[in-house]
């Protein structure tokens, strides 16, 4: 950790989850100076994401043990705001604004869930997948919970088998792809054993539970408290009670920092060659914000980012990751029926209060914004803007600074910065 108020270093990584812990290590493990920052106050980000080492996989212990002996400067509770100066990062931490001056920048920063809204999706106990997980995690008890998870994606196994280990009562896990496409891309993982093994494992864990492909949410309403799930696979609706419900539809590529920095964005996620190399020189990118891809591409993609950022050459597997993330989004694309989920009255920008009702389908995401304030709250449309895109089509507007809500002192810090110690 650094107190000063302008660090430099070889290669600046943003992010520590497993793409960006993967790369500052091999950064630093050429000599170089190695700067890792991240929003949160201890490294892993949202996979390991732990209270203590023994809830963790073997891989995400080995990893943050290297991050731990190697020289690294870890910086945690850091805010980038801004990478818009040539070769330098905006932060803030506690308050106090500080900048970091690169040779080279590996943008690790992960993905955020997707939430489409549904009426009742804002009711208490009603989480996102990936939230619920996040507590879980943190140490939120499930014990002798009946709970419903819904949505889509890879990510409704582990977390259905965490709940189950923790002593949930899985009413049902639905997951709205068909279940010829889920099942064909579970057999499209011969070749990868260890995902296939994985997965098996997860769904062993909560083998006790309905495990239904075809099927969605349509509404929670509240029942005391308790709540009333009510879902649907096409042909026949009913409800499920619970005491608490996860429910994402999948992720989506965190691509802010990497706009800010003028890099390419191509199907919504950061554009980068084989060597993690993005459209920006000295820009490299790896994880998630490349393209939903999984731990084990993220931590690959790692390596190949740290080296390469490092002055050095790595072959990457570029090419059988993009492969890999093809087939999950194929595998797990969104049914039409999502669509008319909301009604004119349900919430779609909770920060903000904005219902669906309000927003013309004409409008850009821009009039959007200008007219309803929908994406300008706490969360900066980390939520709404992929449920609009969604829902309505609307491209969202590139990232502006600061990236998130910040201190005004920070902002004002920005020049003084740029220019040295102060």
């Amino acid at each position: 950790m650094t107190d000063r108020a302008v660090t430099d270093a070889d290669v600046a990584v943003v992010g520590a989850g497993p793409a960006g812990i993967a790369a500052a290590v091999n950064a630093a493990a050429r000599g170089r100076t190695v700067v890792l920052l991240d929003a949160a106050p201890r490294p892993g980000g949202q996979i390991w994401r732990h209270r203590g080492s023994e809830g963790l996989p073997a891989v995400g212990r080995r990893w943050l043990a290297r991050l731990r002996h190697s020289s690294v400067t870890w910086i945690p509770s850091a805010t980038v705001l801004d990478a818009g100066e040539p070769r330098t990062l905006l932060a803030e931490r506690e308050g106090r604004a500080f900048a970091v001056r690169y040779r080279g920048l590996v943008i690790a920063t992960g993905a955020a869930e997707r939430i489409i809204p549904f009426p009742g999706w804002t009711l208490p106990n009603v989480f996102g997948v990936g939230g619920l997980q996040a507590l879980l995690k943190t140490g939120m008890s499930v014990a002798g919970k009946r709970v419903v998870l819904a949505g889509s994606g890879p990510l409704l196994l582990p977390v259905a088998a965490a709940l189950a280990r923790a002593g949930a009562r899985l009413a049902v896990v639905a997951e709205q792809a068909a279940a010829s496409s889920v099942y064909g891309f579970a057999a499209s993982l011969v070749g990868s054993p260890g995902r296939l093994g994985q997965a098996a494992r997860y769904r062993a864990a909560f083998l006790g539970a309905r495990y239904r492909c075809g099927t969605w949410v349509v509404r929670a309403d509240a029942a005391g408290p308790a709540l009333m799930i009510t879902l649907t696979d096409g042909r026949r609706v009913w409800t499920e009670l619970a005491d608490m419900a996860g429910i994402g539809y999948g992720l989506v590529p965190s691509v802010g920092l990497a706009q800010l920095a003028g890099c390419e964005i191509r199907s919504g996620a950061v554009a980068t060659e084989r060597s993690q190399r993005t459209t920006v020189p000295g820009v490299f990118a790896a994880g998630e914000s490349t393209g939903i891809a999984g731990a084990e591409a993220a931590i690959a993609q790692g390596i190949v980012a740290g080296r390469t950022a490092a002055g050095g050459s790595a072959a990457g597997s570029g090419r059988a990751t993009r492969r890999f993330a093809a087939r999950l989004t194929r595998a797990f694309a969104l049914r039409s029926e999502l669509l008319a989920l909301a009604d004119a009255r349900t919430i779609v920008c909770r920060c903000e209060d904005v219902r669906l009702g309000q927003i013309d389908p004409a409008w850009s995401s821009r009039q959007a914004k200008l007219y309803t304030r929908a994406g300008m709250g706490p969360c900066q449309g980390r939520v709404c803007q992929p449920a609009l895109e969604f829902l309505l089509g609307t491209r969202a507007d590139p990232a502006r600074i600061p990236l998130f809500a910040a201190p005004v002192a920070a902002l004002a810090a920005r020049d003084s910065l740029s220019e040295g110690d102060t």
